[in-house]
């Protein structure tokens, strides 16, 4: 469904993503873990056009995107929920939804896209009229995941949703990710919190310093002593 080749992305001189090349199947959750500063939102933003100084091919769905605007990607259907949320306090829970179905290829099925998101997420249908700013972390995640899930994504791209998170929000978020996956979304996670991550996928991807260093399913990853090592402190 989506695939890179060789992907090299820079930020002025310096080279963040080198010979980058991964794939995820339709119906998938595929994970990208990786530390801090590996290239994981790099990779992301690479995907969604937001960073444009990179080489390589990506294709969606047969189709070479690696040349579109990121509006042209969203039309596509490849929608990227950003790390942070960045959701906008001023306006009602309702309204930062309604504005995730705000591109010609969502817009005229808002309706049915709300109630979808409404039954998916109920405590979101409870804040409808409450401020964003006001939301908790958690609440504000969930927020976030349904304005992407309101431009109705073929693929779902997920930045670090659990960044911050008090752990037992954590295990809602995957929940919710999981539950999203049953209504045969495709997914791209990429997460720092490698143990319930991995558990969700189906394969996955280790990134460092900008490469794929290894890549497996979720449960090959999780049981790798070079996974246990390097990032579950084991």
């Amino acid at each position: 469904m989506l695939k890179l080749s060789n992907v090299n992305s820079f930020y002025g001189e310096v080279q963040v993503l080198k010979d980058l090349s991964l794939q995820i199947n339709q119906g998938e959750i595929v994970t990208l873990i990786g530390a801090n500063a590996a290239g994981k939102s790099t990779m992301l933003s690479c995907i969604s056009r937001t960073v444009k100084s990179f080489t390589g091919e990506i294709t969606f769905e047969d189709h070479r995107i690696d040349g579109l605007r990121p509006d042209q990607v969203v039309d596509h259907g490849l929608i990227q929920v950003p790390e942070g949320r960045l959701l906008f306090p001023k306006l009602t829970v309702r309204e930062n939804l309604e504005l995730g179905a705000y591109s010609k290829r969502s817009r005229n099925n808002r309706k049915e896209r709300l109630e979808y998101v409404y039954g998916l997420l109920p405590k979101m249908k409870e804040r409808s009229n409450q401020m964003a700013g006001s939301l908790s972390g958690g609440e504000a995640q969930m927020c976030a995941i349904g304005r992407g899930l309101m431009a109705d994504p073929k693929l779902l791209m997920l930045d670090e949703p659990s960044l911050g998170l008090a752990p037992i929000i954590v295990l809602e978020i995957m929940e919710l990710i999981k539950n999203i996956r049953k209504e045969g979304m495709t997914i791209l996670l990429v997460e720092q919190n490698v143990r319930q991550s991995l558990k969700l996928a189906d394969r996955a991807y280790v990134i460092e310093n900008g490469r794929i260093l290894m890549e497996g399913n979720g449960k090959e990853l999780l049981d790798s002593n070079e996974v246990k090592k390097a990032y579950l402190g084991i």
